[in-house]
């Protein structure tokens, strides 16, 4: 693993229900890649190699656009490694979980 990666998609919609639909197809196709993932209640983060996970963000972009939103907005944390060494979700946070 060479990278991690945190995406936030914001689509650009004004009904919470709309846009919580729009959100789930995301996490959906999240779900499909087999790309570890952790949604919480904010963003999600995903693990892996880092060309797939920059796949993986704009198509959730793309996403929220197919499902209706007239624009959406993505804040992206990453964090790349070439080498590898990216310390993994679970490293991560762990020893925080009651």
């Amino acid at each position: 693993m060479n990278a991690s990666i945190a995406i936030q998609i914001l689509p650009a919609v004004h009904e919470q229900k709309e846009l919580l639909r729009i959100v789930d197809a995301v996490i959906d196709y999240i779900r499909s890649t087999g790309i570890p993932y952790v949604v919480g209640p904010f963003e999600t983060t995903l693990e892996g190699d880092f060309d797939d996970l920059m796949a993986v963000a704009k198509r959730c972009q793309e996403i929220a656009i197919e499902e209706g939103a007239p624009s959406v907005s993505m804040y992206l944390k990453s964090v790349y490694a070439p080498q590898g060494g990216v310390l993994t979700i679970d490293e991560k946070t762990s020893k925080h979980q009651g």
